[in-house]
Order: structure tokens, then C-alpha cells, then sequence
């Protein structure tokens, strides 16, 4: 097994102590309950259709696509990178197999928890029960916004509300995978860069 990154648990302890209720001994227990490191290579899956997913991941570097494979394309419906939290999300909450994949687009390292001690502690501590609905709302309110773009039917204004929300979205992932994610093809999605 990989040893864990230093840096992994110091960004995630940072992350975390920007967040003014959270005791900071409830942080660092918290943070050391994020045990296994994962590492990556470019291509390698974190979890592809038909898995389970049994951890909540932190990513310490690199990027990874989250697409739903069909047979007739495979459709980015997310993406994770440094210092965010990552899963197939309705596999970890279901405890389902999961419909999506979720791809390293380069070299990735990143720490899990087990879903059972993430749910373990959240409920054993209200400050991180709060967080967690927290984020689960700002998560939601993304997913309304996502569905907005979806909608629109100009590409213009997919792009535009893309760039708003995450301007550096051009320089972490590929332009195949971003013309993807805002349905269109790449050629559109280059004429209107």
C-alpha cells in the first residue's frame, strides 16, 4: 500500500479549517479517518459501471473525468480535481452498483474514506452533519445549473455559462471531454473558443 501523501491530509485539514464551525479537534479526527491513498495513471478508473462505490474520495492532484457510458457515446457529466471531494455519488449514498465511470485524465493522487466511517462520524458530530447538508445543497444547486445548461439549446450560451462557473475549466481538462459535458461536438466547441 501507498503510503499517504503529507500533502493530502494538510489540504484537506486546510480546506476544512476555512469552514468557521468546525471545531478544529473535530477536523483533525476527521481527517485522520481518511486513510487510503489512491493513486492514479492517466486512463486508470477510480470506479467504472457495475461497481459499487464504498469511498468518498479527496483528490490531492490531477483530474478525472465522470461520464456515463453508453454504446452510442460516452457522456461527461462531471469533473474532479485538487482539492475537491469526489465519488459516483449515487452509488456511495444507494450503496448500488454505479451507472457512471470515473476516469483519471492524468496522473491522480487521493485519499478515501470509507463510506462507513464517513457516515459513522457525520452522524456523530452535528458541525459536520451541518457541512455535509451544506454541501449537499451548494451540490444541488450545481446540478439545477447544469440542468439549465443542458436546456439551453444555443452553445453559445452552454459555453458561456460554463466559463462563468468555472473559468479554469480550459486548463486542467482536454476540450473533448468539456465539448462533452456541454453536448456539442469538439469542432463546435472550438469555433466558439
Amino acid at each position: 500500500m501507498a503510503a499517504v501523501p503529507a500533502s493530502g491530509p494538510t489540504m484537506l485539514t486546510a480546506l476544512l479549517a476555512q469552514v468557521p464551525y468546525l471545531p478544529a479537534a473535530e477536523v483533525a479526527e476527521f481527517v485522520a479517518l481518511w486513510k487510503r491513498p489512491v493513486q492514479l495513471r492517466r486512463h486508470d478508473f477510480l470506479i467504472q459501471a457495475g461497481q459499487v462505490e464504498h469511498n468518498l474520495y479527496f483528490v490531492v492532484s490531477g483530474v478525472l473525468r465522470i461520464y456515463y457510458p453508453s454504446q452510442a457515446e460516452e457522456i461527461c457529466v462531471g469533473f474532479g480535481y485538487a482539492n475537491n471531494m469526489v465519488c459516483s455519488f449515487p452509488s456511495f449514498v444507494a450503496n448500488q452498483p454505479s451507472e457512471y465511470c470515473l476516469q483519471a485524465l492524468k496522473k491522480c493522487e487521493l485519499l478515501a474514506i470509507s463510506r462507513t466511517d464517513f457516515s459513522a462520524f457525520v452522524e456523530q458530530h452535528t458541525a459536520f452533519a451541518r457541512f455535509w447538508r451544506l454541501e449537499l445543497e451548494r451540490v444541488l444547486v450545481g446540478r439545477i445549473e447544469r440542468e439549465i445548461d443542458l436546456l439551453l439549446p444555443e452553445p453559445e450560451r452552454r459555453l458561456e455559462r460554463l466559463l462563468k462557473r468555472s473559468p479554469h475549466i480550459f486548463q486542467l481538462v482536454p476540450k473533448k471531454y468539456i465539448a462533452s459535458y456541454l453536448r456539442m461536438t469538439p469542432e463546435t466547441l472550438s469555433r466558439l473558443r
